[in-house]
């Protein structure tokens, strides 16, 4: 079996768990966009990915990404990783979702850009669940607060939330961090002023998409399952 075949098939299996983990949380699989987290990987694996149904690729730097995009310039292209302010501006050229907008100088970076170029980016917040210093993020303590000045930015819709559990012996170790990001969404949703919040849910990685779709996850991100080991 051939590279591109080899995809194939995992696409399909990743596709085949989505939908067992729906089943099993009585959602409908539709409702799960699968991000294929392609930092570092070659662009021929991409391509196999798109030929096997994949429209969404993430990737986790600017400058990797603008390599890419030429590539597939119909697929749909997401921000993985954190942004740093001096890239904001070509950031804004290359990717319309932002996965891990962590602090509030980005938020206002981003809408400002966004705004600039007549545009609207949609964005998830990054909530540092375990309050790791290794990781970057809003304390999910007191969220909506933190976050009230932010919830009606021109440029900016805010669309979910985003967190990468803390390490864990297994796949069912990051349940309750997932649980927890799931709380955290629904106190916002209820506050005042995010009426019509879409309250997405960007969480799962490789080893822990099916528990996280499990526990509500509306977008994971399937990087090393997709495409197999980066070279």
């Amino acid at each position: 079996m051939g590279e591109a075949e080899e995809i194939a098939a995992r696409v399909a299996a990743i596709r085949e768990r989505i939908a067992e983990a729906c089943v099993r949380a009585g959602r409908d699989p539709a409702a799960v966009t699968l991000v294929a987290a392609s930092k570092l990987q070659p662009a021929e694996r991409l391509r196999a990915a798109w030929d096997a149904g994949v429209r969404v690729f993430g990737e986790n730097r600017v400058q990797e990404a603008a390599a890419k995009r030429p590539l597939l310039p119909d697929a749909e292209w997401h921000l993985l990783g954190p942004l740093q302010s001096n890239k904001v501006r070509a950031a804004a050229e290359l990717f319309g979702t932002f996965h891990a907008l962590d602090r509030p100088k980005i938020l206002e970076a981003v809408a400002a850009e966004a705004g600039r170029r007549g545009g609207e980016a949609a964005g998830f917040v990054e909530v540092n669940l375990g309050g790791e210093s290794s990781k970057h993020g809003f304390a999910p303590r007191d969220l909506p607060a933190a976050l009230a000045p932010y919830r009606a930015l021109s440029g900016l819709r805010l669309v979910g939330l985003m967190a990468i559990p803390p390490p864990g012996a297994d796949a069912e170790a990051s349940r309750p961090w997932f649980r927890r990001l799931r709380a955290l969404r629904d106190e916002l949703a209820a506050a005042p002023g995010w009426e019509g919040f879409s309250g997405w849910l960007s969480m799962g990685m490789s080893d822990d998409f099916a528990v996280a779709v499990e526990e509500g996850a509306t977008h994971v991100r399937v990087g090393t399952a997709l495409f197999g080991p980066r070279r």
